[in-house]
């Protein structure tokens, strides 16, 4: 077995765009699943902007018996969700969801960007579907709303990690601070250089409040966004205890998940990162984010 493969042992992908989606995919949780299995890897999370992935799962549990790799799912808080539904979160926690992502494709930040960028807008809003409306973290009076608030402590209670989402940097700290208040240590910003929009400074101080900085590999293969040299700053400033490494992919047209940890998890290796943090990033942060031991 080659350096790659060995660390590849293990792996969490936290960020899985498997289907059935709205959105074409390439392959389904459970194509995604035998993928991750057959490389090693403990454990995928699927997640999808329109729907609770929750569901999804456990109607594939057949497909998914004997593969040697856990398959979770959970919920983004979009407005096809109903927002911040606290009873939806109710529901997708206590069918086994791992994730509760904040706004994404309803966040003020992401529809901001969206109606700069017409690929942007067409990718996140598949089949002609309804334009997502914005979802705020924040009432009329400036404050948190109520349910965000009780949706930390749904998250807490049942040991399922909170996603910043596609929130901007002003709601993306004000979560985390929220979260962190409540004593809840499952935290993470994704991509902050993508959409969201949050500067090294920003994402420095969030760590510091507990939050692990997730970065998609989809973004930096074949450096298609993002050169590998901007990751490894990323890595310097925010440090692997800190980082998590998720796919960000199954969309059609796009690499295979696998295909991405080890192009990347190579790219590291040759550029002097060590073993032991790559499995930080890769395996031991995301496994503690959605409470597996």
């Amino acid at each position: 077995m080659g350096a790659v493969d060995n660390i590849l042992l293990g792996a969490v992908d936290l960020h899985c765009h498997s289907g059935p989606s709205p959105m074409p995919r390439r392959i389904t949780h459970a194509e995604a699943a035998r993928q991750a299995s057959e490389a090693g890897f403990r454990a995928i999370v699927a997640k999808c902007h329109y729907h609770d992935t929750v569901t999804d799962i456990l109607a594939m549990a057949p497909l998914l018996d004997g593969l040697e790799v856990e398959v979770f799912g959970g919920i983004a808080l979009n407005s096809h969700n109903g927002g911040l539904n606290p009873f939806a979160v109710d529901r997708s926690l206590r069918l086994g969801g791992k994730v509760i992502w904040f706004p994404t494709i309803s966040a003020q930040a992401h529809l901001c960007h969206a109606a700069h960028d017409e690929e942007v807008r067409q990718h996140f809003q598949p089949r002609g579907m309804m334009q997502s409306e914005e979802i705020s973290i924040f009432g009329t009076d400036g404050d948190l709303k109520p349910e965000v608030h009780q949706i930390i402590g749904q998250a807490k209670e049942a040991g399922a990690l909170i996603s910043t989402g596609h929130l901007g940097p002003e709601p993306a700290r004000a979560l985390v601070e929220a979260a962190a208040a409540s004593g809840h240590r499952q935290l993470i910003l994704s991509h902050p250089n993508f959409v969201v929009a949050v500067e090294r400074q920003q994402a420095a101080e969030l760590a510091g409040l507990g939050a692990v900085i997730e970065h998609e590999l989809g973004m930096y293969y074949d450096e298609k966004r993002f050169t590998i040299r901007e990751l490894l700053d990323w890595i310097s400033l925010i440090g692997p205890e800190s980082t998590s490494l998720g796919s960000d992919l199954g969309q059609v047209g796009q690499p295979l998940p696998v295909e991405a940890y080890r192009q990347i998890v190579g790219k590291l290796l040759d550029s002097g990162v060590k073993e032991k943090e790559i499995r930080l990033m890769i395996r031991d942060n995301p496994a503690r984010l959605i409470g597996l031991r």
